[in-house]
């Protein structure tokens, strides 16, 4: 897991932990190091980097690894997620947008830049008219 359970985060700290997974991204083909900060409404932070594949289709996102850590370690519910890249700004692709729809449809998603301003909006802005479990009702 990430961080302990306690004190919300601030935005600015939840950042600096997607920026520290960032650290132990594996892309050796693209270079492209992306850590993600995943927070839990009981204030646990999951933390996730990007894992590359020479079969590139088998490559996991950042946003991907710390949430299937979070749910692979029984929490449920999100509120806030913080990604940084050594690059461009890094919103999530389509397939962690619709993962994180999936437990949080009303996660805020924070964007980092290399100097650590960014840009923070809803995932129901990256995600127009989300399909989740509610759509199977």
């Amino acid at each position: 897991t990430g961080g302990g359970a306690g004190m919300k985060p601030t935005d600015a700290e939840l950042i600096r932990a997607a920026f520290k997974a960032r650290s132990f991204a594996y892309t050796p083909y693209s270079h492209f190091k992306v850590g993600a900060a995943l927070l839990a409404k009981n204030g646990m932070v999951y933390t996730g980097c990007n894992i590359e594949n020479a079969g590139y289709t088998a490559t996991n996102c950042a946003e991907r690894t710390a949430l299937f850590k979070a749910v692979s370690e029984g929490a449920r519910d999100f509120t806030a997620i913080a990604i940084a890249s050594n690059g461009s700004a890094p919103y999530p692709c389509g397939a962690c947008r619709q993962m994180l729809y999936e437990f949080a449809p009303g996660l805020t998603v924070l964007v980092a830049q290399r100097d650590h301003s960014f840009v923070k909006l809803p995932l129901s802005e990256l995600l127009t008219h989300g399909f989740g479990p509610k759509s199977l009702l």
